[in-house]
């Protein structure tokens, strides 16, 4: 029998209600004790990353279009109103073939002009020749001094000059009128168009421009930073998204000598082999493998996390299954994760997901072995810890 018992046992029936009520008490303190002994430090099972080799290349990504290794910007030769635009964007021409037509009518004038001057030069020839022939009887007969011949024989130099000036006037008038037409000069496809029927346009202004048939190659953009890893020769992959199973061996054609002033990026241009399902305007990528300065891993994204300001992960310490946040000093962003330049080291257990439920020296459970990376080019390998 316990004491509470025979306490109220021995109490007055009117206390003992309130004694029951007390000893009630007492025992559900006494329980809330046993359980709060009871209760165990939770631990959580995590999802994990072991840091393999560290990379020692890295793949270097850009997105461009395709377009012709030579593209004319076409432009009339002489500066008039566009009468006529016979092709159309998309549109292939071949050599020879008008393009477009300006106002010829003031051109026609001008030969007009240069043709009535040249006869007019000719018939001068011929009267001064019938001069300075009979100069020459008069000399041979000693009827007229020298100085007149030498006078006539000048004054048909300069008529001859004249005639010859006014031929030259009249080829290059009827070469004007010829330039009123806008021809191709290669065979090729129309790519755009800057001016169209009823615009004045002076002589030289881009009208119409036209890729060239041939070669074609892919134009891409890249920053500063990486432009020492694409130079003149060297080979890299091409694919395109239109057809996922389309990749081309390309290789470096050019690269600009100084960077753009609006994007601070250099223009690149890629050559590609001829392939029929490589058409003009699609968009491609570039791939290019590059040594790496430093020594770089890789981590999921999921496993990077800020802290007071800082880029870290949480790295698991197998001597006592618990977490620390590590600071890390990221390269770069690639479509499998994250590139890690200082920070992490092989062998290293970085957590993979859930790290907003991290905390410093939580324990976590780790039931199983984690695999490491087999190679540099898989850098992390991820496992389900239970």
């Amino acid at each position: 029998m316990s004491l509470s018992s025979s306490i109220l046992r021995k109490l007055p029936a009117a206390r003992l209600s309130t004694a029951a009520v007390v000893a009630a008490m007492l025992g559900l303190a006494g329980c809330s004790q046993e359980k709060a002994e009871v209760v165990q430090e939770v631990v959580r099972p995590v999802k994990v990353v072991e840091i393999g080799e560290a990379q020692t290349t890295r793949q270097l990504d850009y997105s461009g279009s395709v377009r012709a290794r030579t593209e004319m910007n076409l432009g009339f030769r002489i500066a008039g109103k566009v009468t006529e635009r016979l092709v159309d964007i998309g549109q292939h021409v071949n050599e020879g073939d008008v393009l477009a037509r300006v106002d010829p009518a003031d051109y026609e004038l001008s030969v007009k002009s240069a043709a009535a001057s040249l006869d007019a030069a000719e018939r001068q020839v011929e009267t001064v020749d019938l001069a300075r022939k009979r100069a020459e009887q008069l000399y041979a007969k000693n009827f007229a001094p020298k100085s007149q011949l030498d006078q006539a024989r000048l004054t048909y130099d300069q008529a001859v000059a004249t005639r010859d000036a006014a031929r030259s006037t009249l080829a290059q008038a009827q070469n004007q009128v010829q330039y009123a037409d806008l021809k191709a000069s290669k065979n090729g496809i129309v790519t755009a168009i800057s001016a169209d029927v009823g615009q004045v346009v002076a002589a030289g202004t881009p009208v119409m421009t036209v890729a060239v048939d041939g070669e074609k190659e892919v134009s891409i953009a890249v920053p500063e930073m990486d432009i020492a890893g694409f130079k003149p020769g060297k080979e890299v992959k091409a694919s395109f998204w239109s057809d996922e199973g389309l990749t081309l061996d390309g290789k470096v054609r050019e690269v600009a000598g100084s960077a753009d002033p609006q994007s601070r990026t250099f223009a690149v241009r890629v050559s590609l082999p001829n392939d029929p399902r490589v058409l003009l305007g699609m968009t491609a990528n570039v791939q290019a493998t590059v040594g790496n300065k430093t020594q770089l891993v890789s981590i999921p994204l999921t496993a990077m996390t800020e802290k007071d300001g800082k880029q870290i992960v949480w790295t698991v310490d197998r001597a006592s299954d618990t977490v620390h946040p590590r600071p890390i000093k990221v390269a770069n962003f690639t479509a499998d994760g994250v590139t890690v330049a200082d920070g992490l080291k092989q062998g290293d257990v970085v957590v993979a997901a859930g790290t907003q439920f991290m905390a410093e020296n939580l324990k976590v459970k780790l039931s199983g072995d984690v695999q490491q990376s087999a190679s540099a080019e898989d850098v992390a390998t991820t496992s389900s810890l239970h």
